[in-house]
């Protein structure tokens, strides 16, 4: 049986039931590397140069722990999954980049993935690169419907039950009955409100930000993710801040940031890599937006392979002090 290696970082946490689904559909078995540590991220800043941005030195992690667990490393270049939105440079160039430092990595599968160019070819792209595990183009078509199901199937459990995408993977795949407990509930609820708004690669692997949502359920707060927002509301909140959105995930960063702040939550988070151009502006066009409209408290945690887990704590701990005081204060007033 053919192995495919699937890295757990960057798209990893939007697309992976779809990607393993398609691929175990086709007859392959799939292989996922562990959760991101910090020997991973050493591993994969030693063979980047030092202005490569953390999510893509940590998947360079991941890659080399699955170079000699897997027949093929699954590298999609994610150009555009909107029209006329696109993405990061560092997607684009994703598998050469891969090759070029990785050179003893298995194969790569580096479909192309760009809505822009019509759907009819992206279809038949799939269809090409399937041929590495059946002739039947039957098959390939009955694997892309069952893709997609399951990745609509999760999507639907993360905004319905706010579970975490690791959560929701166990859902999925876990084993029949495990229960699954909710990171996002908190146990001693203080009635603080706090979203949490940056790409999936961030807000989702707690190594890279240092376990932030379990330290904000320790705290008492409730935690709101962009997932838990519906595209046409993410959409039309991005609009009233950017116009059309010009990024790839410009509306789960900026858009889910827009509505909470309209909501009214007691803070805002938004995560961001260091070095990165479009964090670093879509972040000052949140904290823009929450003090025009609400005044509403935001924090931007910028992280890169140095951030010390000490001072992120501290941060967090007096963003939601100040919170609590201000609270307090309206209580008062």
């Amino acid at each position: 049986m053919i192995k495919v290696g699937i890295p757990a970082a960057l798209a990893y946490y939007q697309y992976y039931p779809m990607w393993k689904t398609f691929f175990e559909t086709l007859g392959a078995e799939t292989v996922t590397s562990p959760p991101t540590t910090r020997t991973s991220i050493i591993e994969g800043a030693r063979r980047v140069v030092p202005d490569t941005c953390l999510p893509v030195k940590a998947f360079m992690g991941h890659v080399l722990y699955l170079t000699d667990k897997c027949d093929y490393l699954f590298v999609p270049i994610i150009r555009s999954i909107k029209k006329r939105a696109y993405n990061c440079a560092k997607f684009l160039g994703l598998p050469d980049m891969v090759r070029a430092v990785i050179p003893n990595c298995p194969p790569v599968i580096d479909i192309e993935i760009d809505v822009n160019k019509g759907l009819p070819r992206l279809l038949e792209d799939i269809i090409k690169f399937s041929k590495i595990f059946t002739d039947n183009r039957q098959k390939i078509l009955e694997a892309i419907n069952q893709a997609w199901k399951v990745q609509e199937e999760y999507l639907k459990l993360i905004a319905s039950n706010q579970f975490l995408p690791l959560e929701a993977f166990n859902v999925l795949f876990g084993e029949q009955g495990k229960t699954t407990q909710n990171i996002l509930k908190s146990s001693t609820d203080k009635g603080i409100t706090i979203a949490i708004t940056g790409h999936h690669y961030l807000i989702y692997d707690e190594e890279i930000n240092h376990h932030l949502l379990p330290r904000l359920q320790k705290a008492g707060c409730r935690v709101f993710t962009p997932e838990m927002l519906e595209p046409e509301t993410l959409e039309k909140a991005t609009a009233q801040v950017t116009g059309k959105a010009y990024w790839t995930w410009e509306e789960e960063v900026i858009g889910a940031g827009k509505y909470y702040i309209d909501q009214k939550v007691d803070g805002v988070i938004g995560i961001s890599a260091f070095g990165c151009g479009p964090d670093s502006l879509m972040m000052e066009l949140i904290r823009r937006e929450a003090l025009r409209t609400n005044r509403i408290p935001f924090l931007n945690i910028v992280l890169e392979e140095h951030t010390a887990e000490t001072g992120v704590i501290t941060r967090l701990e007096a963003f939601l002090d100040m919170i609590e005081r201000r609270k307090w204060r309206r209580k008062c007033e």
